[in-house]
């Protein structure tokens, strides 16, 4: 599919909460224009680079936006309290309008295919941010990848999946992720997760997740004999293999949680960037690993 990227346009900016956002097209795919938020904090110095946080919506690949309330608030607060670069895309909803939705009724194919193309989304994303480093005031040795439940899914499987699903990797050479946060996501082989691509990862997820495993099951436990069969790897695998690979990950596991656990945790947002604080910019080796109950 060609992509064309288009001149960086500046729509808004806003002194809310003390931070600047600029509004970018970062790709025209056939009908769909993406877009990305880009939150900068109004005391950045004129020589300052900053580390990004890159955040994907959840949605089920078939709703929400880059702007909603939740979503929007995150990346405004690691530009008001962290002192990152916030940054919220668009991305294609490949499953909205389809009878079959995202459910038992998708085929495997069809599901491996929004994977694939949310994952290239994210890419391009990144690869756009990276381009326009020194514009932007990005660190691009510090981006932090992230989402919640689609979203989630979408940037671990850009982070640790590039070389399963892009033919042409070389477009993204310059495209590098320091670290990981993910609210109930998975990947399709954890196997993939190799000792070159390892980094810190925030992993949250419930144990009772019946739409994306916590450990190695079917996607929405789909049955057998369903069309939509087909396991992935959730939170737990990832966290295994991480750990195999001596890198840093802060774990927090839901006892019995379902999916709700794919919200972003904002009480603990400050957990969640002291652990980046440490291990991203410090070089710390830090596994934890959080038990909570409802």
């Amino acid at each position: 599919m060609k992509v064309i990227l288009i001149s960086i346009l500046t729509l808004v900016t806003t002194n809310l909460f003390a931070q600047d956002l600029e509004t970018y097209t970062y790709a025209i795919k056939g009908t769909d224009t993406l877009r990305l938020d880009v939150y900068t904090p109004k005391n950045i110095k004129k020589d300052e680079k900053l580390p990004v946080l890159l955040w994907m919506h959840g949605g089920g690949f078939s709703g929400s936006h880059r702007a909603y309330p939740d979503d929007n608030k995150l990346v405004k607060y690691v530009a008001k309290e962290q002192h990152y670069i916030g940054v919220s895309i668009d991305y294609r909803l490949l499953r909205k309008n389809k009878t079959t939705g995202f459910g038992c009724d998708c085929t495997k194919d069809e599901k491996l295919e929004t994977f694939s193309e949310a994952a290239i989304d994210y890419l391009d994303a990144a690869k756009f941010l990276v381009e326009r480093a020194e514009a932007l005031q990005i660190d691009t040795t510090k981006i932090i990848a992230g989402g919640s439940s689609a979203g989630a899914e979408g940037s671990l499987n850009a982070v640790f999946m590039k070389d399963y699903f892009v033919s042409h990797k070389t477009a993204y050479n310059k495209v590098k992720f320091a670290g990981v946060f993910a609210c109930a996501g998975a990947i399709v082989d954890a196997n993939y997760i190799t000792e070159n691509n390892a980094i810190p990862a925030v992993l949250y997820h419930g144990t009772n997740d019946r739409l994306v495993p916590f450990g190695n099951a079917s996607h929405h436990f789909c049955d057998p004999k369903k069309d939509g069969y087909f396991r992935l790897d959730g939170s737990g695998i990832i966290a295994e293999q991480l750990e195999d690979y001596d890198t840093a990950y802060y774990f927090n596991i839901v006892k019995d949680g379902g999916h709700e656990v794919a919200r972003i945790p904002f009480e603990d947002l400050e957990k969640v960037f002291n652990f980046f604080e440490k291990t991203v910019l410090q070089n710390e080796i830090i596994q934890t690993k959080v038990l909570k109950t409802y």
